[in-house]
């Protein structure tokens, strides 16, 4: 990887907001301590921050594109109230068990390769960090580096996973951008 990564790819709920199963109303939204911070030193790097979030309550029926899209907006003017923004946000209405398989839904790759297509990226050089296997693993499949941190929601599963694919692992969305811009600096002064 290069010096600093082209674009960061951020999971949402677990990852920088509390998973409150399927949110649909601004008032449900809680930063995690320590995402803002997190994000606005992604931005301060200059690096894309970019959301990339399954949210299968559409497709369910549980609430609406509108509900989606009003929570986003409330979800960014928090971070923004803290000096930091998401540059771009990518989701999948879909269910399997409603929609069928899909093509979007992670941890299928199809709105990474778009935002990666949107923004110009060199795959090889982006960063995924996320509360699920399924978040991080298309670091896997397109390249790039995973780093899956921990949350009520990751499974033993998801650790199992991250394990035999050599996935990074951190306790929180800080300690995960506190590994991926300090590693990189590290390595790049050796």
């Amino acid at each position: 990887m290069k010096r600093i990564p082209d674009a960061v790819f951020l999971d949402r709920d677990g990852t920088l907001m509390e998973d409150a199963h399927y949110i649909k109303s601004p008032q449900q939204v809680r930063l995690l301590p320590g995402a803002a911070a997190a994000v606005k030193r992604i931005n301060d790097a200059r690096v894309p921050a970019i959301v990339i979030t399954n949210q299968s309550g559409i497709a369910r029926g549980i609430f609406t594109v509108e509900d989606y899209e009003a929570v986003r907006r409330y979800f960014e003017s928090l971070l923004n109230a803290e000096g930091a923004h998401i540059d771009a946000s990518y989701y999948c209405p879909e269910h399997p068990s409603m929609t069928g398989p899909g093509s979007c839904r992670k941890p299928r790759t199809k709105m990474f390769e778009d935002a990666i297509r949107d923004f110009k990226l060199d795959p090889a050089n982006v960063a995924y960090i996320g509360d699920r296997w399924r978040d991080v693993s298309a670091s896997k499949e397109l390249g790039g580096r995973g780093i899956m941190i921990s949350s009520p929601m990751t499974t033993e599963e998801d650790h199992r996973r991250a394990r035999e694919d050599g996935i990074e692992t951190a306790n929180s969305i800080s300690e995960a951008v506190v590994l991926l811009f300090d590693l990189t600096a590290r390595h790049n002064s050796a």
